[in-house]
């Protein structure tokens, strides 16, 4: 499986949550017609920071770094894709797999599982994030250190990052 083996170089590894880090972004790519996003023509909400990200990252095309991929801290191997030109969106949760499986096979099977056997599937409850804004670089008052003009906060009248701010 040439997606797989591309997933685990970029991984570094072959685990349980990359395979259902590919898994949902065959699903993704199968039930809403989407290819690789260039930029942000694909965005990605993922309710999780673990390894399935990566599986996402490598075949859907959504990063951090093109603000296509957006972390909400809920702890759920859930993803919510959305098509910026048509406005499609979908949101799928992970089922948890019955029965005690060891770690080759639980990889095994999820690779070779249906995506209807694997995932619930709904429209996300919020609508499509907005395009990544480009800010400006503040010099922090205290540290000299450079941070996004929405993370500098104001203390006696110094512009200040987040760590400078909070001690």
């Amino acid at each position: 499986m040439k997606n797989w083996k591309k997933c685990v170089e970029f991984h570094g590894h072959e685990c349980p949550g990359l395979a259902i880090g590919v898994k949902a972004s065959e699903a993704a790519i199968e039930k809403l017609g989407i290819s690789f996003s260039e930029d942000e023509e694909i965005v990605c909400v993922t309710e999780n920071d673990a390894c399935g990200v990566d599986g996402i990252q490598v075949l859907v095309g959504c990063t951090f770094g093109k603000g296509n991929l957006i972390y909400r801290d809920l702890g759920k191997t859930a993803y919510s894709f959305f098509k910026r030109s048509t406005g499609e969106s979908l949101r799928m949760i992970f089922k948890l797999s019955k029965g005690n499986m060891d770690r080759d096979e639980r990889i095994s099977h999820i690779l070779n599982s249906s995506i209807d056997d694997l995932f619930i599937f709904s429209k996300p409850e919020y609508e499509l994030p907005e395009k990544a804004n480009i800010f400006d670089t503040i010099i922090c008052e205290k540290c000299g250190e450079g941070a996004a003009e929405p993370k500098i906060r104001l203390e006696k009248g110094k512009k200040l990052c987040m760590d400078c701010f909070n001690k």
